[in-house]
């Protein structure tokens, strides 16, 4: 009764052998007929190649969530900032925020927006005072999605911190200034006075390799490739610069406060500015974070297999996977392409993931799943096709 299922499996399992180098050397007189592929990810002779994503802003158009946006409680909010004039002199200017008129808005989502030098626009954060001893708005936030990897790297469901910007490392974030790195501590986040980077600009860049000694050395380096995978990055505003007080606003203010109150006969000082109500609310117009841009360049992580990102079928931003390799990143072989571990590519080996091979006259290598298979066979055929033998 078993016997005719077995002869089966074994006509199957023969016709199915010998069809596959029929098969490939039908097709193969064809290739030359073809116009050869461009793909990055394969040489001119069809030999698999590093490849990778073009070097973008990956921030570029994504939405960010803030914390905080002046204009949104309820009400228009009044802000105040410095700005150099014709002569050359540094003018006080203020500005109305309300977020539900797009000519006074400013919310996140510009510092994401096409960058135009003929209209700049900025995210600016509510103005606000906790009390008059601690005059910043403390821990602002501003919260990019990324949507995959790009070279916390679980999706914003633990951070880790990357960088410190203070004038005061060792007081506000108990870090040595411009610490040294070495190859024992090389994700380790550093602390920077950001003045004095860019002391002539208000434009701070972060290099995520730079000072890391194992940086000529990163594809050989599962550490520092670690270190700048990312899928989320979050900015916190943690306090204002404590001598704004001085050189922004407060000894014209308090002049200002004085032809107010009609030349008082009593001394004003910073103390009792700062406690009055006047004082109170131009503290608070000029106490607020502000961002013009965003720009978070990288390139999407496909572990060297894959030169370029697509949104999937489940809408997901994932690589375009080449050699054999499957997954978000790239980061897994395809079924029945376990020949040898997954890997990395590398600029020597494009590490690709192997399956059946026809070496020697098509002798045929079948990965252990495959023969697991055919020996089902049988019983498949057996349980749904029997045979009645009885006369």
């Amino acid at each position: 009764m078993a016997k005719i299922p077995s002869l089966f499996f074994t006509l199957f399992y023969c016709f199915l052998f010998n069809f596959v180098p029929i098969w490939t050397a039908y097709f193969s007189q064809f290739s030359s007929l073809r116009q050869p592929d461009r793909d990055p990810c394969y040489d001119s002779a069809g030999r698999p190649v590093r490849c990778v994503p073009d070097f973008i802003n990956a921030a570029f158009g994504k939405p960010i969530v803030a914390s905080s946006t002046c204009g949104t409680n309820g009400k228009p909010s009044r802000f105040c900032l410095l700005e150099e004039s014709p002569d050359g002199t540094m003018r006080e200017r203020c500005e109305i925020c309300d977020a539900e008129d797009l000519s006074l808005a400013h919310p996140a989502q510009l510092l994401t927006d096409l960058n135009n030098p003929d209209n700049l626009t900025c995210w600016v954060s509510e103005p606000t005072t906790t009390t008059t001893t601690n005059i910043s708005p403390s821990n602002v936030t501003l919260t990019l999605n990324l949507g995959k990897k790009f070279e916390s790297n679980n999706r914003g469901r633990t951070w880790i911190p990357m960088q410190f910007y203070s004038s005061q490392c060792e007081n506000i974030y108990k870090r040595p200034k411009d610490a040294k790195i070495t190859r024992e501590n090389e994700q380790e986040a550093r602390c920077t006075d950001a003045r004095s980077l860019s002391p002539l600009s208000n434009r701070i860049a972060f290099a995520t390799l730079e000072g890391r000694p194992s940086a000529l050395e990163f594809e050989q380096s599962p550490v520092l490739q670690d270190w700048v995978t990312a899928t989320d990055i979050k900015i916190v505003f943690n306090r204002l610069s404590t001598d704004q007080n001085q050189i922004y606003w407060l000894e014209e203010n308090i002049q200002r406060f004085r032809r107010d109150n009609n030349n008082s006969i009593f001394e004003i000082g910073e103390e009792n500015f700062l406690n009055s109500k006047f004082g109170e609310q131009m503290l608070k117009e000029r106490y607020f974070y502000a961002m013009a841009e965003l720009a978070v360049g990288g390139r999407c992580k496909c572990n060297g297999h894959a030169s370029r990102c697509v949104i999937d079928r489940m809408g997901r931003y994932a690589c375009d996977c080449k050699h054999a390799t499957t997954g978000l990143d790239c980061e897994k072989c395809r079924p029945f392409h376990y020949d040898r571990p997954w890997a990395r590519a590398g600029a020597d080996d494009a590490n690709p993931c192997i399956g059946i091979s026809f070496k020697n006259n098509f002798q045929v290598w079948v990965p252990l799943p495959s023969l697991i298979f055919f020996a089902f066979l049988p019983l498949y055929f057996f349980n749904f096709y029997p045979i009645n033998n009885s006369k």
